[in-house]
Protein backbone atom coordinates (compact mmCIF):
# COMPACT_ATOMS: atom_id res chain seq x y z
CA UNK A 1 0.00 0.00 0.00
CA UNK A 2 1.53 3.60 -1.22
CA UNK A 3 1.72 6.27 1.21
CA UNK A 4 -0.59 8.98 0.33
CA UNK A 5 0.91 12.01 -0.79
CA UNK A 6 2.18 14.61 1.60
CA UNK A 7 0.38 18.11 2.28
CA UNK A 8 2.84 20.59 1.22
CA UNK A 9 2.99 23.97 1.26
CA UNK A 10 1.57 25.85 -1.70
CA UNK A 11 3.38 28.83 -3.09
CA UNK A 12 1.45 30.94 -1.75
CA UNK A 13 2.15 32.26 1.79
CA UNK A 14 -1.08 33.63 4.49
CA UNK A 15 -0.21 37.03 6.33
CA UNK A 16 -1.41 36.68 9.77
CA UNK A 17 -3.91 39.44 10.80
CA UNK A 18 -0.74 41.00 12.96
CA UNK A 19 0.73 41.61 9.90
CA UNK A 20 3.56 39.05 10.52
CA UNK A 21 3.97 35.90 7.84
CA UNK A 22 2.95 32.63 9.07
CA UNK A 23 3.52 28.92 8.19
CA UNK A 24 2.82 28.51 4.48
CA UNK A 25 -0.80 27.17 3.74
CA UNK A 26 -1.45 23.51 2.68
CA UNK A 27 -3.09 23.49 -0.65
CA UNK A 28 -5.77 21.74 0.32
CA UNK A 29 -7.28 21.34 -3.43
CA UNK A 30 -4.51 19.11 -4.23
CA UNK A 31 -2.50 17.83 -0.65
CA UNK A 32 -4.07 14.78 0.35
CA UNK A 33 -5.04 13.73 4.25
CA UNK A 34 -2.79 15.38 7.10
CA UNK A 35 -3.46 12.51 8.92
CA UNK A 36 -4.29 9.34 6.94
CA UNK A 37 -5.25 6.09 9.40
CA UNK A 38 -5.66 2.63 7.67
CA UNK A 39 -7.13 -0.48 10.11
CA UNK A 40 -4.79 1.01 12.95
CA UNK A 41 -4.19 -1.55 15.77
CA UNK A 42 -2.92 -1.85 19.45
CA UNK A 43 -3.06 -5.05 21.43
CA UNK A 44 -1.88 -4.47 25.29
CA UNK A 45 -1.66 -8.56 25.94
CA UNK A 46 -5.39 -9.32 25.89
CA UNK A 47 -6.89 -6.03 25.44
CA UNK A 48 -7.35 -4.64 21.99
CA UNK A 49 -6.92 -0.97 22.74
CA UNK A 50 -7.46 0.78 19.01
CA UNK A 51 -9.70 -1.90 16.93
CA UNK A 52 -8.34 -1.35 13.24
CA UNK A 53 -9.84 1.73 13.04
CA UNK A 54 -9.71 3.21 9.33
CA UNK A 55 -9.74 7.84 9.84
CA UNK A 56 -8.41 10.68 7.70
CA UNK A 57 -8.18 14.24 8.65
CA UNK A 58 -8.20 16.70 6.46
CA UNK A 59 -5.73 19.60 5.69
CA UNK A 60 -6.76 22.42 7.85
CA UNK A 61 -9.38 21.18 10.09
CA UNK A 62 -9.34 20.81 13.48
CA UNK A 63 -10.70 16.98 14.05
CA UNK A 64 -12.10 15.97 17.66
CA UNK A 65 -12.05 12.10 18.78
CA UNK A 66 -14.50 11.64 21.67
CA UNK A 67 -14.39 8.83 24.23
CA UNK A 68 -15.38 7.48 27.16
CA UNK A 69 -12.18 6.75 29.35
CA UNK A 70 -10.48 3.73 28.15
CA UNK A 71 -12.10 4.00 24.60
CA UNK A 72 -8.67 4.54 22.80
CA UNK A 73 -8.51 7.84 22.27
CA UNK A 74 -4.89 8.73 23.83
CA UNK A 75 -3.86 5.34 22.72
CA UNK A 76 -4.37 6.32 18.79
CA UNK A 77 -2.91 9.78 19.98
CA UNK A 78 0.72 8.04 21.09
CA UNK A 79 0.56 5.69 18.01
CA UNK A 80 0.15 9.12 15.10
CA UNK A 81 2.70 11.16 17.76
CA UNK A 82 5.21 7.91 17.14
CA UNK A 83 5.18 6.98 21.32
CA UNK A 84 3.67 3.94 20.77
CA UNK A 85 3.99 1.16 17.74
CA UNK A 86 0.93 -0.07 16.14
CA UNK A 87 0.29 -3.48 16.65
CA UNK A 88 -1.44 -4.16 12.81
CA UNK A 89 -2.24 -1.09 9.98
CA UNK A 90 -0.54 2.07 9.15
CA UNK A 91 -0.45 5.41 9.95
CA UNK A 92 0.68 8.58 7.86
CA UNK A 93 1.12 12.00 9.66
CA UNK A 94 2.04 15.16 7.27
CA UNK A 95 3.08 12.05 4.52
CA UNK A 96 5.24 10.20 6.82
CA UNK A 97 4.83 6.93 7.37
CA UNK A 98 4.89 6.90 11.80
CA UNK A 99 6.67 3.48 12.01
CA UNK A 100 9.10 3.92 8.84
CA UNK A 101 9.69 7.32 9.57
CA UNK A 102 9.14 8.47 13.09
CA UNK A 103 11.85 11.05 12.92
CA UNK A 104 10.20 13.38 10.26
CA UNK A 105 6.88 12.81 11.89
CA UNK A 106 8.31 13.87 14.84
CA UNK A 107 9.87 17.09 12.55
CA UNK A 108 6.38 17.77 11.46
CA UNK A 109 3.95 17.78 15.03
CA UNK A 110 4.06 19.66 17.58
CA UNK A 111 2.15 17.62 20.71
CA UNK A 112 0.80 18.69 24.39
CA UNK A 113 0.24 15.56 26.31
CA UNK A 114 -2.98 14.99 28.98
CA UNK A 115 0.41 15.23 31.91
CA UNK A 116 1.81 18.92 32.76
CA UNK A 117 5.07 19.31 30.37
CA UNK A 118 5.44 22.68 31.49
CA UNK A 119 8.51 23.09 33.83
CA UNK A 120 7.44 25.12 36.93
CA UNK A 121 10.65 26.53 38.05
CA UNK A 122 11.51 28.05 34.89
CA UNK A 123 10.16 31.15 33.57
CA UNK A 124 7.79 31.26 30.65
CA UNK A 125 10.78 32.13 27.80
CA UNK A 126 12.90 29.68 29.79
CA UNK A 127 10.44 27.05 28.74
CA UNK A 128 10.36 27.77 25.18
CA UNK A 129 14.02 28.03 24.39
CA UNK A 130 14.53 24.79 25.91
CA UNK A 131 12.37 23.95 23.18
CA UNK A 132 13.69 25.71 20.46
CA UNK A 133 16.71 24.04 21.44
CA UNK A 134 15.11 20.60 21.46
CA UNK A 135 14.19 21.70 17.95
CA UNK A 136 17.38 22.78 16.96
CA UNK A 137 15.71 26.18 16.08
CA UNK A 138 18.67 28.65 14.84
CA UNK A 139 20.36 30.78 17.39
CA UNK A 140 19.33 33.39 15.25
CA UNK A 141 15.83 33.34 14.92
CA UNK A 142 15.00 31.44 18.64
CA UNK A 143 14.55 35.33 20.22
CA UNK A 144 11.94 36.48 17.83
CA UNK A 145 10.05 33.33 17.40
CA UNK A 146 9.97 32.86 21.11
CA UNK A 147 8.34 36.64 21.55
CA UNK A 148 6.29 35.96 19.08
CA UNK A 149 4.88 32.74 20.24
CA UNK A 150 3.97 34.20 23.76
CA UNK A 151 2.73 37.24 22.42
CA UNK A 152 0.45 35.27 20.23
CA UNK A 153 -0.82 33.36 23.30
CA UNK A 154 -1.36 36.37 25.31
CA UNK A 155 1.48 35.28 27.71
CA UNK A 156 3.78 38.24 26.68
CA UNK A 157 3.56 40.33 29.90
CA UNK A 158 4.27 36.84 31.74
CA UNK A 159 7.45 35.68 29.96
CA UNK A 160 9.70 36.17 32.82
CA UNK A 161 7.32 34.82 35.14
CA UNK A 162 8.23 31.42 37.06
CA UNK A 163 5.39 29.00 35.33
CA UNK A 164 3.92 27.86 38.99
CA UNK A 165 2.78 31.01 38.95
CA UNK A 166 0.55 30.70 36.45
CA UNK A 167 -2.94 29.92 36.32
CA UNK A 168 -4.10 26.74 34.58
CA UNK A 169 -5.13 28.49 31.29
CA UNK A 170 -1.84 30.07 31.58
CA UNK A 171 -0.04 26.84 31.33
CA UNK A 172 -2.05 25.58 28.63
CA UNK A 173 -0.96 28.14 26.57
CA UNK A 174 2.15 27.82 27.66
CA UNK A 175 1.97 24.34 26.20
CA UNK A 176 0.21 25.42 23.04
CA UNK A 177 3.31 27.84 22.35
CA UNK A 178 5.83 25.62 23.12
CA UNK A 179 4.64 22.86 20.80
CA UNK A 180 3.82 25.73 18.43
CA UNK A 181 7.65 27.19 18.37
CA UNK A 182 9.00 25.25 15.17
CA UNK A 183 5.78 25.64 13.44
CA UNK A 184 4.08 21.96 12.84
CA UNK A 185 1.89 21.09 10.02
CA UNK A 186 -0.07 18.91 12.82
CA UNK A 187 -1.01 20.08 16.29
CA UNK A 188 -1.94 16.94 18.90
CA UNK A 189 -4.36 18.27 21.65
CA UNK A 190 -4.71 15.62 24.25
CA UNK A 191 -7.25 16.64 26.35
CA UNK A 192 -6.35 20.68 26.28
CA UNK A 193 -8.43 22.14 28.94
CA UNK A 194 -8.70 19.63 31.24
CA UNK A 195 -8.85 20.78 34.82
CA UNK A 196 -9.32 23.99 33.50
CA UNK A 197 -12.65 26.63 34.83
CA UNK A 198 -15.07 27.72 32.14
CA UNK A 199 -13.02 31.20 31.56
CA UNK A 200 -9.81 29.53 31.03
CA UNK A 201 -11.48 26.78 28.93
CA UNK A 202 -12.69 29.57 26.32
CA UNK A 203 -9.98 31.17 26.65
CA UNK A 204 -7.91 27.91 25.19
CA UNK A 205 -10.42 27.73 22.28
CA UNK A 206 -10.09 30.92 21.15
CA UNK A 207 -6.45 30.66 20.98
CA UNK A 208 -6.70 27.34 19.09
CA UNK A 209 -8.75 28.84 16.47
CA UNK A 210 -6.18 31.11 16.05
CA UNK A 211 -3.81 28.92 15.57
CA UNK A 212 -5.84 27.39 12.37
CA UNK A 213 -7.09 30.24 10.94
CA UNK A 214 -3.58 31.86 11.20
CA UNK A 215 -0.90 29.43 10.33
CA UNK A 216 -3.30 26.84 8.66
CA UNK A 217 -2.78 24.35 11.38
CA UNK A 218 -4.58 20.77 11.43
CA UNK A 219 -5.41 20.37 14.46
CA UNK A 220 -6.46 16.41 15.88
CA UNK A 221 -7.36 16.81 19.52
CA UNK A 222 -9.27 14.41 22.90
CA UNK A 223 -11.70 16.03 24.84
CA UNK A 224 -14.28 14.77 27.31
CA UNK A 225 -16.07 18.23 26.86
CA UNK A 226 -18.83 18.03 24.42
CA UNK A 227 -19.25 21.70 23.81
CA UNK A 228 -15.80 21.91 23.38
CA UNK A 229 -16.38 19.52 20.32
CA UNK A 230 -19.48 21.06 19.49
CA UNK A 231 -17.87 24.38 19.25
CA UNK A 232 -14.31 24.10 17.82
CA UNK A 233 -13.94 20.78 16.09
CA UNK A 234 -14.90 20.58 12.10
CA UNK A 235 -15.78 16.91 12.47
CA UNK A 236 -15.90 14.56 15.12
CA UNK A 237 -14.92 10.51 15.83
CA UNK A 238 -16.66 8.82 18.75
CA UNK A 239 -14.82 6.27 19.82
CA UNK A 240 -16.23 3.29 21.70
CA UNK A 241 -14.31 0.44 22.78
CA UNK A 242 -11.16 1.01 20.38
CA UNK A 243 -13.82 1.40 17.64
CA UNK A 244 -15.12 4.21 15.67
CA UNK A 245 -18.91 4.55 16.47
CA UNK A 246 -19.70 7.68 14.31
CA UNK A 247 -17.55 10.35 12.08
CA UNK A 248 -18.80 13.47 10.77
CA UNK A 249 -19.73 17.09 11.42
CA UNK A 250 -21.15 17.77 14.62
CA UNK A 251 -24.18 19.19 12.65
CA UNK A 252 -24.31 16.19 10.91
CA UNK A 253 -24.47 13.87 13.68
CA UNK A 254 -27.03 15.44 15.60
CA UNK A 255 -29.12 15.87 12.37
CA UNK A 256 -29.08 12.10 12.11
CA UNK A 257 -30.62 11.32 15.54
CA UNK A 258 -33.20 14.31 15.69
CA UNK A 259 -33.49 18.29 14.74
CA UNK A 260 -33.12 19.09 18.12
CA UNK A 261 -30.40 16.70 19.16
CA UNK A 262 -27.40 17.15 21.15
CA UNK A 263 -23.68 15.98 20.87
CA UNK A 264 -24.50 14.64 23.64
CA UNK A 265 -27.52 12.75 22.54
CA UNK A 266 -25.12 11.61 19.74
CA UNK A 267 -22.64 10.53 21.86
CA UNK A 268 -25.04 8.46 23.94
CA UNK A 269 -26.41 6.82 21.19
CA UNK A 270 -23.28 5.44 19.52
CA UNK A 271 -21.60 4.57 23.01
CA UNK A 272 -24.51 3.65 25.36
CA UNK A 273 -22.64 5.82 27.99
CA UNK A 274 -22.43 9.25 29.19
CA UNK A 275 -19.75 11.89 28.80
CA UNK A 276 -17.79 12.35 31.89
CA UNK A 277 -17.19 16.31 32.61
CA UNK A 278 -13.84 17.50 34.43
CA UNK A 279 -8.84 26.20 36.70
CA UNK A 280 -6.57 26.10 39.45
CA UNK A 281 -3.19 26.81 40.17
CA UNK A 282 -0.13 24.50 39.12
CA UNK A 283 -0.33 21.81 41.74
CA UNK A 284 -4.08 21.44 41.05
CA UNK A 285 -3.80 21.47 37.38
CA UNK A 286 -1.03 18.54 37.72
CA UNK A 287 -2.63 16.63 39.89
CA UNK A 288 -6.36 16.51 37.60
CA UNK A 289 -3.86 15.58 34.47
CA UNK A 290 -2.68 13.11 36.35
CA UNK A 291 -5.95 11.62 36.96
CA UNK A 292 -7.27 11.84 34.05
CA UNK A 293 -3.90 10.01 32.33
CA UNK A 294 -4.39 7.13 34.76
CA UNK A 295 -7.84 6.46 33.83
CA UNK A 296 -7.44 6.53 29.98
Amino acid sequence: MSAPAMPTASSTTATTRDGLAATPLIDRATAGPAVSVQGLTRRFKDVLAVDHIDLDVRPGEIFGLLGPNGAGKTTTIKILTTLLPPTEGRAFVAGYDVQREPAAVRRSIGYVPQLLSADGSLTGWENLLISARLHHLKSGDRKDRIAHALEFMGLGDAAQRLANTYSGGMIRRLELARAMLHEPVVLFLDEPTIGLDPLAREQVWNHVRRLREHEGTTIVMTTHYMEEADLLCDRVAIMHAGKLAAVGSPSELRAAIDPDASLEDVFRRATGTEMESGGGSFREVARTRRTARRLG
